[in-house]
């Protein structure tokens, strides 16, 4: 057996998994997610190593795509009711989402299910029958939702219902296994209910630590854009994941690279910085290839350690229409956010122009290398 399929992970009924792991056949292993944003995280690569694991070992990884579940919004960890998507929203969405997985998972060997191939055939007498399974006690017990009681902020019927309808996933798919984050253990053990319910073994739960995002407090997350994306280029994700704070490092090990304990004990003695390069370079080197993240650190290192210009940078063609500024023509290059910011870069000397420090936002811009705070570079020609 794999050692590092446990590795980093809490289980409900282990011994349970074990025997059924020793049966021989297959197991269904199921994770799902709701495509309520066009990018996963590594966040959701926690998760997805572990449904790799299971995959390589030769059990059945079903990717459920909660196409139906994304227009309810899940409340895990939610103090307010999540806003309604639309049905064009959620498909784009779904889209993306199976490109980045299959960056990680087996595209061959991998199953993809929606849930709205169910859901849109139930009847309301089907959704009653469904929400009979649990009462509103059992729903209070939920942490996110008795605060959110506690403190009299609303709850919808949807809501409750967010929980049965994650769990009768698992009816349909006939779970072996679900997977998911730690915000995500109450609906995963509605699944089991639902399962004994409906006659079938119980799913075993394997659920994972948060990863903790770039400010190094909360979860990772694009609400609180703190995240590293499937979808980051290899420049941005290297460099994002040399940001970490230091006291994140042994948690990114074990999580993202799946190290030991043992395997951590050999970093952890390293330079904090080099700790970082070993990370980003392994991890890049996933997304992308090696040669890639080798380019990458000599890059950074290039840029961040020797001071120096890199290489490589975006390059934009100046025109001459009166009244561009350089505000003006930083904020057309779409790598900034909004004006106001920029404005605030400004005020703290962070754009520099060939190397020297410009503070006025209002001036012309010129054929020139800008540089604006440690990680941007562009050139004007």
């Amino acid at each position: 057996m794999d050692s590092k399929l446990f590795a980093g992970v809490s289980v409900i009924q282990e011994n349970e998994l074990r025997e059924r792991l020793a049966e021989g056949r297959p197991l269904r292993i199921k994770f799902g997610v709701d495509p309520t944003r066009p990018d996963l995280t590594f966040g959701h690569l926690v998760v997805f190593n572990k449904l790799k694991r299971f995959q390589d070992l030769g059990h059945e990884a079903i990717l459920l795509i909660g196409d139906y579940t994304a227009t309810i919004g899940d409340p895990s960890g939610r103090s307010v009711i999540r806003p309604v998507l639309g049905a064009a929203e959620v498909e784009n969405n779904a889209k993306t989402y199976l490109d980045q997985a299959f960056r990680i998972l087996d595209k061959d060997k991998t199953i993809v299910r929606r849930n709205s191939e169910w859901f849109s055939k139930m009847s309301f007498g089907d959704l009653l029958g469904l929400a009979r399974k649990m009462t509103v006690a059992q729903m209070l017990e939920r942490d996110d939702f008795s605060k959110r009681y506690d403190e009299k902020n609303p709850i919808s019927i949807v809501e409750f219902l967010y929980p049965l309808v994650q769990g009768y996933d698992s009816v349909m798919l006939e779970a072996d296994v679900e997977l998911g984050g730690n915000d995500q253990l109450f609906n995963l053990l509605v699944g089991r209910i639902l399962q004994k319910d409906a006659g079938q073994r119980e799913q075993i739960v394997m659920y994972t630590p948060l990863l903790i995002g770039l400010d190094g407090t909360r979860k990772m997350s694009k609400s609180y854009d703190n995240y590293i994306s499937f979808n980051d280029s290899s420049k941005n994700m290297f460099g994002k994941l040399m940001s970490i704070p230091d006291a994140l490092m042994e948690s990114y090990y074990k999580l993202l690279l799946e190290y030991s304990d043992v395997e951590w004990a050999a970093v952890a003695n390293l330079h904090p910085m080099e700790a970082k390069k070993r990370l980003a370079m392994e991890l890049v080197g996933r997304f992308f290839s090696s040669e890639t993240a080798i380019k990458e650190r000599s890059q950074f290192e290039q840029v961040f350690s020797d001071k120096q210009i890199p290489d490589v940078m975006p390059e934009f063609v100046l025109d001459r229409l009166e009244g561009a500024t350089l505000l003006d023509k930083l904020y057309a290059t779409q790598l900034f956010p909004s004006k106001k910011e920029l404005r605030r870069l400004f005020e703290q000397g962070a754009v520099k122009i060939d190397g020297v420090r410009e503070d006025s936002p209002t001036l012309l811009p010129r054929a020139a290398v800008v540089q604006v705070g440690k990680k941007i570079f562009l050139r004007f020609l």
